[in-house]
């Protein structure tokens, strides 16, 4: 799950087929195909709804704002947070008695049901751990792998549309399994100036004593360089907007970062099983985030390919998000009719979607046969939601196709990793001859000579 993205790129070129519900408010106009090619070009297109020709005047405002914060510090975060949230918080530090009072003021289900997911995270995340590698070599060398956490890591959780408590625990848990020593969350104030309460009551439950009152690209500038109040990490985690993903990749080297977030995407392949109801939800569950939130349903039923777009609507009616919800789906929505769930799966696959649903007869057998991914959630009682918020794996998943070659955040996004190697007299006498052949090889003379010199055979 990630948080919203501005919207100022524009929908890709209207599709011709549309299925038109009608009725009071704006009508649904999610597009309907049953060619495999033009569904193929459609997804393509829908990966791609971020790029825009103004991405260069974005990166732009960016990287001025990155360079204000790393000359002027705090009085540069006071401006932004005045110019762009309405309001200078000062002090940039929320008190921690305001974390404690939050978790205290927190209703009673609502602080059972962070516990729940709590406890659920902290124990998959805890079985992510990786162990060190000690291996002895043929000739009694010792070769290694070990590893550390990083000292400091920042958390950003964003605001803006909804409040994201899962998101303070989905990255505070894993970084805090690693080990991290010092862990700083930055997150936007709210209008009356202090950040959401839920917010600040998770973070008192994951045990984050360090919350700043800042947000947007400004917030990640503070992490990556530091200012008077706010420390600088090694590591930036968490979504949140263009302007903050365009941070995060502005100041990647100087610090890491877990991944370039873009807005949230489902993808449910379906056959004769699933119900329309549910199947509405959850493409409505992924809408409702943003307005360029992707959701997908490829299934092998006429019938529910039919049926959908009714339910949808159904469940529009005094949808408290309905506006965003509605412009996504217009947008960004889309139900491909397949011959077969092998032709569902390869269009998946082109995708390479955030979340994953199969709500299939035999869900096993056909995510045997996905290979890009970033979840995927196997039957009739796995939705979407549940991984969004206490399953256990985490929720910051790769989107924009991204699953072709990156996974969730982990506790390895807070750890770091170093070879160890000890040789001894045996093993570079055996070995040693073939370190000077390819060091010559690669007409680096000081190379073999480092290893001519413990060996006796230097040049004269």
């Amino acid at each position: 799950m990630v948080a919203s993205t501005p919207t100022g790129s524009s929908p890709a070129a209207a599709p011709a087929a549309t299925c038109d519900t009608g009725g009071d408010r704006p009508a649904l106009r999610i597009t309907c195909l049953r060619d495999g090619q033009r569904a193929g070009e459609r997804l393509e297109a829908i990966a791609a709804r971020t790029e825009s020709g103004r991405l260069r005047e974005e990166e732009a405002r960016v990287a001025a704002i990155l360079v204000e914060v790393r000359q002027r510090g705090d009085a540069a975060l006071l401006d932004f947070s005045e110019r762009f949230d309405g309001l200078r918080p000062d002090p940039l530090r929320v008190p921690p008695e305001r974390l404690a009072q939050a978790w205290h003021d927190c209703p009673d289900p609502l602080r059972r049901a962070l516990d729940l997911a709590h406890d659920r995270i902290l124990d998959f995340h805890r079985r992510q751990m990786p162990a060190d590698l000690a291996v002895t070599g043929p000739h009694g060398e010792r070769l290694g792998r070990r590893w550390r956490p990083v000292q400091r890591a920042g958390i950003y959780v964003p605001g803006g549309r909804a409040s994201y408590p899962s998101t303070v625990l989905m990255n505070a848990i894993p970084a805090q399994v690693a080990g991290v020593e010092r862990l700083v969350m930055v997150t936007p104030p709210g209008p009356g100036g202090e950040p959401n309460a839920t917010v600040l009551a998770a973070a008192h439950r994951a045990g984050v004593e360090e919350v700043y009152r800042v947000g947007g690209a400004q917030a990640i500038a503070a992490l990556a360089y530091g200012t008077e109040t706010v420390p600088a990490v090694d590591v930036i985690s968490g979504p949140g907007n263009l302007y903050v993903t365009l941070a995060k990749k502005a100041v990647y080297g100087k610090v890491g970062i877990d991944s370039l977030a873009g807005p949230s995407e489902v993808l449910v392949i379906a056959d004769h099983s699933a119900r329309p109801a549910q199947v509405a939800a959850d493409l409505m569950a992924q809408a409702e985030h943003d307005p360029l939130a992707a959701a997908i349903l490829i299934t092998t039923s006429e019938e529910l390919a039919a049926a959908v777009p009714a339910a949808i609507e159904a469940q529009l009616e005094r949808h408290p998000r309905a506006a965003i919800t509605l412009q996504a789906l217009n947008d960004w929505g889309l139900i491909v009719v397949c011959d077969d769930l092998a032709e569902a799966a390869a269009l998946s696959d082109r995708f390479a979607p955030e979340h994953l649903e199969l709500l299939v007869d035999d869900p096993e057998s056909l995510a045997d046969r996905i290979t890009h991914a970033g979840a995927i959630f196997l039957g009739p009682w796995s939705p979407e939601a549940v991984g969004d918020y206490l399953a256990g794996p985490n929720h910051t998943l790769p989107t924009s196709g991204t699953a072709r070659f990156a996974g969730a955040l982990s506790v390895e996004t807070f750890l770091r990793h170093t070879s160890l190697i000890h040789f001894n007299r045996t093993a570079l006498e055996a070995t040693g001859p073939a370190v000077v052949t390819l060091a010559e090889s690669e007409g680096l003379h000081s190379h073999a000579e480092s290893v001519r010199q413990r060996l006796g055979t230097q040049h004269s």
